[in-house]
């Protein structure tokens, strides 16, 4: 946004702000989001100006542009930059020190998540030989799935050349021409290479959830090589479905998808992928030795508490960093996560009161983590008493596919992978279509709305027969081409010692 007065007088400059700040309220609208800039789920379409043109993505806008531009466009750019609205009628593409400055902390909240959150999550709930083989999951996974964002995802998902409903394009690969200039069809006020961290922290704990199903068993090259082909089948395509301007469930930005559905963080993109395929993965890999035939307690609660108030601070920047920039629909997403997560942790945690007698530490950082997955995809859309609703049904639903569903099948999701994420998505997605108003985004409009809850229904059936059939393809492939499991003499000497070398914790 400096670049928008770099060359003008002060006065000019202070007479800007002066209209701007005292101006009538005839001239100065209220703060008005029908035109913010997406979360990450819905990109803004760019629209051109006679007066100034959009510049190429991976430009900065210059100099002659900025001098020619009136007073008048110079005060309408800057009301575009506090709103969080469209800039290109104004003066477009330019980096604005708030925005990118939110979104970069939000990227860092949300690579919190991965590491140190999930890793300590997971790493507590385990068994004490095996907490440094979780450790090692979430940081190997981190390093791959940045390469291959680097190298391909970035494009496969936010491209458009390809003009495909399923993948992006190929005019980023490699990091092609992303540079500090915004590309305006994801955000008007918030460098590309900004946006492209961001969305790569969701890359990355992505597929770091599934490892919560098969812990405590899969060889750890078995985990890099699955993952290597589950981003590529799996994540790409589907983020790519909800999140890109040309895919085929980007129900508000683009005008041709074919599902009209929502999904403002990731309901469908993260958590259904990664819990449906990690119950398809757990069932191909197998029960743990001594399933159900002997005790399998975390070794560390305080560990499994910790991770989680770590998760919940990150998913600040999940959710409402997913606004993608510091506005109104972005303070909702904040609001709306406090509240639904604080009342599922207190649902979990009554139930287990109710039906056990003991409302245990697991419950509470459990019903949180329900919590969190549930409001991901509705965030932005829902009002407060959406979020109350929400959050009550992510410490009932989940709670009964872990504590009923999950031993009447006698399936060895070890930390409750898919009970929470797949369950808990898949509740989300579908409670977004019943409570999502316009009222909290002006994005969503009569029409959109008026078929939002079959859509929606559209869009998990969608996602789940993906997530399951790649998943069964991709394990089978590398069962047959390195195998999957741990041998028994390594699962049961841990997978610490056996596979990295080290201990979690040495007696002395």
């Amino acid at each position: 946004m400096l670049n928008c007065f770099r060359n003008t007088r002060l006065p000019t400059l202070l007479g800007a702000v002066a209209i701007l700040l005292c101006g009538s309220p005839a001239a100065l609208p209220a703060q008005d989001t029908s035109n913010s800039p997406p979360p990450a789920s819905a990109p803004s379409p760019a629209a051109t100006s006679s007066a100034t043109p959009v510049p190429a993505v991976g430009t900065t806008p210059t100099p002659s542009a900025t001098q020619s531009a009136s007073l008048e466009d110079r005060v309408a750019s800057l009301e575009a930059y506090i709103n969080n609205t469209d800039g290109t009628k104004t003066l477009p593409g330019v980096p604005g020190p708030g925005h990118n400055g939110w979104m970069m902390t939000s990227s860092a909240l949300v690579l919190f998540m991965t590491l140190p959150g999930l890793a300590l999550f997971y790493g507590g709930l385990v068994r004490r030989k095996n907490a440094l083989s979780v450790l090692a999951q979430c940081f190997g996974i981190a390093g791959l799935v940045t390469l291959l964002w680097w190298a391909f995802g970035y494009s496969l998902v936010f491209g458009k050349n390809f003009n495909s409903p399923f993948f992006g394009g190929s005019e980023y690969f490699f990091f092609a021409g992303v540079t500090s200039a915004p590309n305006t069809d994801y955000a008007f006020w918030v460098s590309q290479n900004v946006y492209a961290m961001f969305q790569l922290m969701f890359a990355i704990i992505t597929p770091a959830l599934i490892i919560g199903a098969i812990a405590e068993r899969m060889k750890y090259m078995s985990v890099l090589v699955f993952i290597t082909g589950w981003m590529f089948l799996v994540y790409f395509p589907q983020a790519h479905m909800v999140w890109g301007i040309t895919g085929m469930m980007n129900g508000i930005w683009n005008t041709s998808s074919q599902i009209k559905a929502i999904d403002f963080a990731g309901g469908t993109v993260v958590h259904m992928t990664s819990g449906w395929s990690a119950l398809i993965l757990c069932l191909i890999l197998g029960p743990r030795l001594g399933f159900r035939k002997e005790p399998m307690p975390p070794h560390s609660m305080v560990l499994c508490m910790v991770g989680t108030g770590m998760l919940w601070v990150g998913w600040y920047g999940f959710n409402a960093g997913s606004a993608v920039g510091a506005d109104v629909i972005a303070a909702n997403a904040f609001t709306s996560t406090t509240i639904c997560t604080a009342i599922a942790a207190f649902t979990w945690a009554m139930l287990e009161k109710i039906l056990r007698g003991k409302a245990s530490v697991l419950g509470f950082c459990s019903g949180a983590v329900a919590g969190l997955v549930v409001i991901t995809p509705a965030c932005g859309f829902v009002n407060p008493t959406g979020a109350v609703i929400c959050g009550v049904l992510a410490g009932v639903v989940p709670y009964l596919a872990v504590s009923v569903l999950k031993p009447a099948l006698r399936y060895d999701d070890a930390l409750d992978t898919f009970g929470v994420h797949a369950v808990g998505g898949t509740l989300g997605a579908i409670l977004t279509g019943i409570f999502a108003t316009k009222e909290v985004n002006a994005n969503l409009k009569d029409d959109l709305l008026a078929s939002l809850f079959v859509s929606q229904l559209k869009a998990v059936l969608v996602t789940l027969v993906l997530a399951t059939v790649a998943t069964t393809v991709i394990a089978f492939v590398v069962k047959l081409v390195i195998g999957l499991r741990a041998s028994p003499e390594t699962e049961t000497a841990g997978l610490d010692i056996s596979e990295h070398g080290e201990e979690a914790y040495i007696s002395l």
